[in-house]
């Protein structure tokens, strides 16, 4: 076909710009797609056979799960949401596939029919308040996981039981005889229904609704119904997908669902999605997942260590939102934009203006009175301070009730100072992290990064001391500045790459999960030293030193964001960004210390759990990620930022670890405490929330 160049340029022109527009809307998935086709011919060109029939219909078998898992994770993307919980819908499918007496359900048909009905109801919970309580779906989703993988492990807590081999036959026959295995011909129902949909009414609400959502209300869409509607179809695909891996496994694994949480963003990234909402597509996301499996694959092919998995897997999600991040309005493109301009000022020796800013008293929430307390009488101060301690006094009204619960259900409690002792060490942990997880939270952030910064850090000072006390010296302050690169690390990647908190730092956590089996060998060693662990174990007239030190940190905690100018600056950042910069306060500065001041936090754990136990394990910091979140929320602490007080984040963290104290003095099993955790972070954020 040849231009016909007599035609006016006013013709050509638009034609050419339409077709540029065209390329660029659908760039992520172009790149994908030529991203795959590299990867098939490397496999090709490196495999010492050819690849036939048999190799690419166990491949495509293989990135089932992972494609249509990242198909739903999709759909909840483009209505501008995230969904945390597919991961653990899929592992409750799983066991819930497994835990069938032998023989009770053949049909491939009705067990697609159960996991799809799971994760629908999942769904329904997850829409429902996510669109119509109006709640963050990073709070709402991260909830229902750690409830979820709860009664996961209350239906099977270990791997075992057995599905009926029907399934596995079902999924591992072809369609058309060596031409299209079953699970390719999933995937590609799923992509058919998908093209439908997205061409119906509700199809085009979603792109709506997730690039816009007032002026979708404007035009008369139906936003929160577009929402719960998504949560729905994204966690049907998830029970599919729970299915296709029970197929593959042919038995129950409660935990078989956790590594692919972060494949699922990684694939959905890669596939040209965009996160925020308003652009993209399911195909781009099962072009991403066959992506990551290739990857994987290569590094199988080329004997490189399945260690160094998670780390690709997390380079992958960040360089393919850095791609997807290059344009014109991208945070990364204007921060480019401004050090080529400071840049080329220093070159010709002119120096930026510096702009004199006013600084204005703000009253911020949850700041104290700067006014001594002696000063004042104590009504005056009540007065004065009435919105701190209105955040507050829940939590600490709460715990006295779990109080009264213990003494009445276990005994001697309420008046014997060892179980407050013992209190006291068991919340140190969280007392900690609540001040760096609060921090970020204040911001309007979140750090999912802690639980193997935690592990990393309880390694490495553990094989660094060694079980000498000499070796503290160092080992201690090495530890602690490398929780702060860690921090350094995730705030320089939001304020300068301008990447979401929730991609940052979970890609951040498998990264660091990488270097920790990779350091460790899979296997860590060393011990702690003697004198950390008396610091944690040995009482001294009945007070554990640690508690001593719980005593400092927190004076120290509330000084310093209600005290200090850094303090403040977090609450103005949290309340407004726009207004904090006119304000003179370095907004990126500020959140850069707030991420590394949770690094320190994170560390810091990491070398107390060590010397509780004596020695590091691997996965030690995962049972306190949700906890860390729900001490801050349930201590009256806004999730959105601004709002909240260290006080009655400690009243949190008190309520939470008197309540794990009470349940492991029962006969519920220990996956109860992640229930209940879940469901008490829901309730404290239901009636927490800004009314609208």
């Amino acid at each position: 076909m040849t231009m016909d160049i007599t035609q006016p340029a006013e013709k050509i022109m638009p034609s050419i710009s339409t077709n540029k527009l065209r390329i660029g809307r659908h760039r992520g998935l172009i790149t994908a797609i030529v991203t795959l086709a590299l990867l098939v011919a490397f496999i090709l060109k490196v495999s010492a056979t050819p690849l036939g029939y048999y190799d690419i219909s166990q491949l495509v078998s293989g990135g089932t799960t992972l494609a249509i898992a990242a198909m739903g994770q999709t759909l909840v993307i483009l209505s501008g949401g995230f969904d945390l919980s597919a991961a653990a819908v899929i592992s409750l499918v799983n066991v819930s596939l497994a835990s069938f007496p032998m023989g009770s359900i053949t049909s491939p048909a009705l067990l697609f029919a159960i996991g799809i009905g799971i994760g629908v109801a999942v769904g329904a919970v997850n829409g429902f308040f996510i669109a119509f309580l109006r709640l963050q779906p990073i709070v709402v989703t991260l909830a229902t996981m750690f409830i979820l993988q709860g009664i996961t492990l209350l239906v099977m807590d270990n791997p075992g039981g057995y599905i009926d081999g029907s399934l596995y036959e079902f999924m591992a026959s072809d369609l058309i005889p060596n031409t299209l295995p079953m699970s390719g011909a999933l995937i590609l129902l799923c992509l058919v229904l998908w093209y439908w949909l997205k061409r119906t009414p509700y199809g085009i609400a979603l792109y709506a609704a997730g690039g816009d959502p007032e002026s979708a209300r404007s035009a008369g869409v139906s936003v929160a119904w577009v929402r719960f509607l998504t949560y729905v179809l994204a966690g049907g695909m998830y029970g599919v997908a729970g299915v296709t891996i029970s197929a593959q496994t042919g038995a129950g694994d409660p935990l078989v669902g956790n590594p692919m949480l972060l494949q699922m963003f990684a694939a959905v990234v890669v596939g040209g999605t965009l996160l925020g909402g308003g652009r993209g597509g399911l195909t781009g996301s099962a072009i991403g997942a066959f992506v990551l499996i290739l990857m994987v694959n290569i590094l199988l092919i080329l004997n490189v260590s399945a260690y160094y998995s998670t780390i690709a897997e997390s380079s992958i999600l960040l360089i393919a939102v850095l791609i997807g991040a290059i344009h014109g309005k991208s945070v990364l493109a204007n921060n480019l934009s401004r050090f080529t301009t400071r840049l080329g000022a220093w070159r010709e020796g002119v120096l930026p203006s510096q702009r004199n800013f006013t600084s204005q008293r703000l009253s911020l929430p949850g700041e104290v009175s700067r006014v001594p307390a002696a000063a004042i009488g104590w009504r005056e101060w009540i007065q004065r301070n009435r919105a701190s301690i209105r955040l507050a006094l829940p939590a600490f009204v709460c715990f006295l009730i779990v109080l009264v619960a213990t003494e009445a259900i276990l005994g001697n409690a309420v008046l014997n100072g060892r179980y407050y002792n013992t209190l006291l060490v068991l919340s140190c942990f969280l007392a900690i992290l609540a001040l760096g997880q609060g921090s970020v939270i204040l911001t309007g952030g979140l750090d999912l990064s802690i639980p193997w910064t935690i592990a990393l850090a309880g390694i490495v000072v553990s094989k660094m001391a060694a079980g000498s006390n000499a070796e503290l010296i160092y080992a201690i302050p090495f530890v602690l500045l490398m929780g702060a690169f860690i921090g350094l690390l995730n705030g320089s990647g939001i304020v300068i790459l301008g990447l979401s908190p929730i991609v940052m730092t979970l890609a951040m956590n498998g990264m660091l999960q990488g270097v920790s089996l990779l350091y460790s060998g899979g296997t860590p060693d060393g011990f702690a030293a003697p004198l950390l662990r008396t610091f944690m174990t040995q009482r001294f007239l009945g007070v554990t030193p640690v508690v001593i030190f719980l005593i400092l940190f927190v004076i120290f905690a509330v000084l310093l964001l209600t005290r200090t100018p850094f303090g403040r600056r977090i609450y103005a950042i949290g309340n407004s960004v726009r207004a904090a910069e006119l304000s003179g306060i370095g907004v990126k500065r500020t959140v850069v210390m707030v991420y590394m001041l949770s690094g320190v936090c994170a560390a810091l754990v990491g070398i107390l759990l060590s010397g509780l136990s004596g020695q590091a394990s691997l996965g030690m910091g995962d049972e306190y990620l949700l906890p860390s979140i729900a001490a801050v929320v349930v201590g009256g602490t806004l999730i959105t930022g601004g709002r909240g007080n260290y006080i009655g984040m400690l009243g949190g963290v008190l309520l939470l670890t008197a309540l794990q104290t009470l349940l492991a003095g029962t006969t519920f099993p220990m996956s109860t405490r992640q229930i209940v955790f879940g469901l008490v972070i829901l309730g404290a954020v239901i009636a927490l929330r800004e009314r609208r």
